[in-house]
């Protein structure tokens, strides 16, 4: 809950009915009704078209295709892919990641079998979406996505820089290059400055300053650099290559595939693999730019730092489904996640009525995606009009487009490929140490094509990995009497001998202290390590297990009646019964042995770290134990992650007698356990949260949501939300109550901290939540009159609204989906946080929030006994919180 805010569905008709599912982070399901065009629609489509137009032109002027193949391919990007694709508002088109691969398929079998090629990897991304498979798409290394497209950009700008000087490209990049000297002596002026002018347009019109280059910046930079080029060309009257149109009668379909079997199915493949890879990493980051456009307070879109839109790669994600049920004012419109299977089979479609009409391979592109989410899109709406506005451009404009020069369609196009050499992503696989697969996939996507540079991309990742999976590095050392074992790197079989020979230098009876700096152990060294210390320790040597890195930890040595009570089983995120703690609980032969074994460690070992502070079952975090264990615990590989285990309590004679003794000379146990609590996380979780907590102590606190919760102690609210610090402003009271504004109670505090929460912190939601078996609300039933008014009665006269609410019946009753409530106190529970619902708004700054959308209520009950949480829909149904993929 720490990260996603619970939205919304429909009302069920039936208290049994499963509610529908629907996108997270979008409104209701509204009623059906006619087509709608939203007006930020129309303002998007006419941005991404006005960039589409050109761009459309200049690849197909860079793959040699027709460049009417440009323009149907971006319309049936727009109309196709945007109607059936899984990502709303990801724009697809030409795009120049495809350039390379597809001037060679030109080159090599021509135009029509170039067509044919596409409906086949067309039927092939159907097939892949059929297959679920979107996800595995992504699992390619980022380091070899961007040097390709990398190589790909590097190819398109050499190509495109013999046009740019008037000239006629070759067929490779050695053969552009060795060409370029040749190319720059024939000197074209009038080229020249036509592609000049518009590279200038391209770099300064988004750096525009004041207010009128605000509103300037607002139409794009490249329609402004080519129209601009166009003018001057046709003012001054400049003799240079335009664009030419044929009449679409004449335009080429697609006709039969001819050639060899082979190198067809191999051409097919690589379509296949750019265009899916390209157009999934793009529904992504699409993703990731909608998520940031909604958390911005104006909107705005976040940038790389240079003005331009931050697309890039991104993790694999899929669709995701909740049920979310508010009780609040509905929020602005939202755009639901991508569905990569669907964007894959909508991708498929596209390039089969592209192919067959006789247009260019489709993708996803960032320049069109990242203008669409800039310009305020909220639906696929926007693709699917620029795709209506480019087929009218196609009919209408062409004595227009063919002023066009050409030089100033391949300035574009080249600026786009120079861009496509990215120094963020540079920087990003240099810091990951995955720069060498960066430049053999880049290198190998110039100088042999793309299927052989990801192929070689592909071979050194691996080699790669393996190479680092293998090498490690092990020293020993002696210092002051100390022997120490120092192991740099992923601790496996193959490093199992000279593991082995560095522990045998240690002398029987010597210390030693083993240093493990990495983040995983096989089977077989984890035996060897405790073979030899099982053996060291036999001879009266000592073993301690130390780590560097916080995703290893080896637990350190217990020695048995050395300050007991300063020693506590209980670790971070371990399993508990009501938190217990005590020593004394240790079973006799547990006891016994760790007597016996004063030395014996435990070692545990976690793959990552994180920053909640939740104690408890249920959590994400890394289970981290320091207990005493048994020869038999020791020896299996499975304690190594093991959770502390209860254990039977001491009755023995010598056991109460200790306990007897305990009692009398210790201070009392509460005090006990808050201080081994203290000293538990200040060893155990305070390094893991040490971070986190000083870039909040740095930042200050902005927490996103206000959760008013009663003060049971049952009730671990951050365990419940899976939330850590920062994320939830948490108010508890007894019974989770809400005072009207205006009571005179002689307490303003909760109102005090909802003014703060909502005027000053800025949360974007408030949940009130109540539980089963609420004391609370037991003692409001059970009250009689005339008791005397404590200040726990007085407190309590705030749930009165609550009775009274569930006496009126004329006042449908909160209910929980699919039962009846328990009994009596349940439902005053349910009705309860229905009724604190209503008193939230009628708090002034809680009002103003909700009436400028920028606020959402929910209610929430939760069920100890079952572990269950409900929440509430707008029919004051309390429904399941189902489990659903959301990623951490």
């Amino acid at each position: 809950m720490s990260a996603c805010v619970p939205t919304r569905a429909t009302q069920p008709t039936d208290s049994a009915t499963p509610e529908r599912l629907h996108q997270p982070h979008s409104p209701p399901p509204a009623p059906r009704r006619r087509f709608h065009l939203a007006g930020a629609d129309v303002s998007a489509s006419i941005a991404v078209f006005l960039i589409a137009l050109p761009l459309s032109l200049g690849i197909a002027l860079a793959t040699g295709a027709p460049l009417q193949a440009g323009l149907v391919a971006a319309a049936v990007g727009g109309l196709v892919a945007g109607r059936f694709g899984g990502s709303a508002l990801q724009v697809s088109g030409p795009a120049a990641g495809l350039t390379v691969v597809t001037a060679d398929l030109i080159h090599r079998y021509g135009w029509r079998t170039t067509c044919a090629i596409t409906v086949l990897a067309g039927l092939a991304q159907l097939g892949l979406g059929c297959l679920r498979v979107a996800r595995t798409a992504l699992a390619v290394s980022p380091a070899i996505v961007h040097g390709m497209l990398a190589g790909i950009g590097v190819t398109i700008a050499v190509a495109q820089l013999h046009i740019v000087l008037g000239g006629t490209p070759q067929s490779s990049v050695l053969a552009n290059l060795l060409a370029l000297p040749a190319q720059v002596a024939a000197g074209r002026p009038a080229a020249l400055v036509v592609s000049a002018l518009t590279l200038t347009l391209l770099f300064l019109w988004p750096r525009l300053l004041g207010r009128a280059g605000r509103l300037l910046r607002k139409v794009p930079a490249a329609l402004v650099a080519v129209s601009g080029a166009t003018a001057v060309a046709a003012l001054t009257g400049l003799t240079l290559p335009r664009v030419e149109l044929p009449s679409w009668s004449s335009h080429a379909l697609a006709g039969l595939p001819e050639g060899p079997a082979l190198g067809l199915v191999a051409a097919v493949l690589t379509i296949t693999l750019v265009c899916s890879v390209q157009s999934l990493l793009g529904a992504v980051a699409v993703d990731k730019l909608v998520a940031a456009r909604a958390a911005s307070p104006d909107g705005a879109e976040p940038t790389d730092g240079k003005g331009s839109a931050a697309i890039g790669s991104a993790s694999p994600t899929g669709s995701t489904t909740a049920t979310a049920l508010p009780a609040s004012v509905p929020s602005a419109p939202r755009v639901a996640r991508s569905d990569l299977d669907r964007e894959l089979l909508g991708q498929g479609a596209a390039n089969i009525v592209s192919g067959a009409l006789g247009g260019l391979p489709i993708a996803g592109v960032a320049v069109r995606s990242s203008a669409n989410v800039r310009a305020g899109a909220v639906s696929r709406n926007s693709t699917m009009l620029h795709g209506v506005l480019v087929v009218v451009a196609a009919l209408l404009m062409v004595p227009i487009l063919e002023l066009i020069p050409l030089a100033s369609l391949a300035a574009l196009v080249m600026a786009v490929g120079i861009q496509m050499v990215s120094l963020h992503h540079i920087r990003t696989v240099t810091r990951h140490r995955e720069v060498l697969v960066y430049a053999v996939t880049t290198l190998g996507v110039v100088f042999l094509g793309v299927l052989q540079g990801v192929a070689l991309g592909i071979a050194v990742a691996v080699a790669t990995a393996l190479h680092r999976l293998a090498h490690t590095r092990i020293t020993h050392d002696e210092k002051e009497g100390v022997h120490h074992v120092r192991v740099r790197g992923q601790l496996t079989f193959l490093a199992v001998p000279r593991l082995s020979r560095a522990l045998h230098l240690v002398p029987h009876g010597a210390p030693a202290v083993v240093e493990l700096d990495g983040s995983f152990m096989d089977h077989a060294a984890y035996e060897t390590l405790q073979d030899w210390q099982k053996t060291h320790t036999a001879h009266g040597g000592t073993v301690e297990f130390g780590g560097r890195r916080p995703g290893l930890r080896i637990a350190e040595p217990v020695i048995p009646h050395a300050d007991e009570d300063a020693d506590c089983r209980c670790g971070p995120w371990t399993p508990w019964r009501n938190h217990q703690c005590d020593l004394t609980s240790l079973a006799p032969a547990t006891r016994g042995d760790a007597d016996r074994r004063p030395t014996d460690t435990v070692i545990a070992t976690s793959t990552s770290t994180s920053t909640e502070t939740a104690t408890g079952p249920g959590t994400h975090a890394p289970t981290r134990t320091r207990a005493r264990t048994t020869a038999a615990e020791s020896a299996t590989p499975e304690s190594a992650g093991a959770k502390s285990a209860d254990v039977p309590p001491d009755d023995t004679d010598e056991g109460r007698n200790r306990d007897t003794d305990r009692k009398e000379t210790d201070p009392p146990p509460t005090a006990h356990q808050l201080v081994r609590g203290i000293s538990a996380f200040q060893r155990n979780t305070a390094p893991l949260v040490r971070d986190e907590l000083e870039r909040l102590a740095r930042e200050g606190q902005r927490p996103s949501q206000l959760f008013l919760t009663c003060a049971d102690s049952r009730l671990v609210t951050s365990m419940i939300t899976s939330s850590g610090p920062g994320d939830l402003f948490v108010v508890r009271n007894v019974g989770n109550l809400v005072p009207l504004p205006g009571e005179d109670s002689g307490d303003d505090s909760v109102a005090a901290a909802i003014e703060y929460a909502v005027d000053v912190l800025e949360v974007r939601s408030i949940t009130v939540c109540g539980h089963s078996g609420c004391g609370a609300m037991q003692a409001l039933l059970s009250a009689e009159p005339g008791e005397a008014h404590t200040p726990l009665k007085r407190w309590l006269r705030h749930g009165l609204p609550s009775l009274e609410r569930m006496a009126d019946d004329g006042r449908p009753w909160a209910r929980l989906a699919g039962r009846a409530a328990a009994d009596a106190v349940e439902q005053l529970c349910l009705t309860n946080v229905v009724q604190q619902l209503d008193h939230l708004r009628a708090h002034a700054s809680v009002d103003r929030a909700l009436r400028a959308r920028a606020l959402e209520l929910y209610g929430m009950y939760f069920h100890v006994g079952e572990a269950q949480a409900y929440l509430l829909t707008e029919g004051k149904v309390f429904d399941h919180v189902r489990p659903v993929d959301v990623p951490a």
